[in-house]
C-alpha cells in the first residue's frame, strides 16, 4: 500500500477546490493500491480555503515553533497544519506504508521546494509542514515530480 496526496488521485481538495490530478496515481487509487489523504482537510481546514503559505522558515521550523504557516489575509493556521501532519503520521502508520507521495510546493507536501511564505510565486528549498514530520519518523516522502523511479523498484 502506498499513500498520496489525495489532491493527486483528483480528489478535489485543493485550497481553491480543485485537483492536481496525476493519471498513474488516479489508477492507483481506484485499484485500491493507494490511500489518499489531505493533510490540510484532516487538520480542519476547509475545501474552498485561503492560500497559505509558510512564513519565516520551512516545515521543519513550523515543527520546531519558529516559524507559522500563514494565510494570504494574515490568518494564523499553524495548528491546523500541524495537527493535519500528525493525523497523516497516524494513517500512515496504520497502513505501514513506507513511502508517500506529496505534492510539491505544498505548505503540507512539499518534499523538496515550497512557496517562500510572500504569496508572490517564489520558491525556497524545503519541506512542507507534513513532509518535514513524516521524514522525523523515518518515512520515505517524495513528490509527483520525482516519483517513478523509487517506485517502479517496489511492489504496491
Amino acid at each position: 500500500m502506498i499513500v498520496v496526496s489525495a489532491c493527486l488521485a483528483g480528489l478535489e481538495v485543493k485550497y481553491n477546490g480543485s485537483h492536481n490530478l496525476n493519471n498513474k496515481i488516479n489508477e492507483w487509487f481506484t485499484e485500491k493500491k493507494a490511500i489518499p489523504v489531505c493533510p490540510e482537510v484532516l487538520g480542519g481546514l476547509s475545501i474552498p480555503r485561503e492560500p497559505a503559505e509558510i512564513a519565516g522558515g520551512t516545515g521543519e521550523d513550523v515543527l520546531d515553533g519558529k516559524a507559522k504557516v500563514m494565510t494570504n489575509s494574515g490568518k494564523d493556521v499553524t495548528e491546523q497544519f500541524i495537527a493535519g501532519a500528525e493525523e497523516t503520521l497516524k494513517i500512515v502508520k496504520e497502513t505501514g506504508a513506507k513511502i508517500i507521495i506529496l505534492k510539491e510546493r505544498s505548505p503540507s507536501c512539499g518534499s523538496s521546494m515550497i512557496y517562500k511564505g510572500n504569496f508572490n510565486g517564489e520558491k525556497t528549498a524545503g519541506n512542507g509542514v507534513t513532509a518535514a514530520l513524516l521524514k522525523r519518523n523515518g518515512i520515505i516522502v517524495v513528490s509527483e515530480e520525482n516519483y517513478e523511479n523509487i517506485i517502479e523498484k517496489m511492489e504496491i
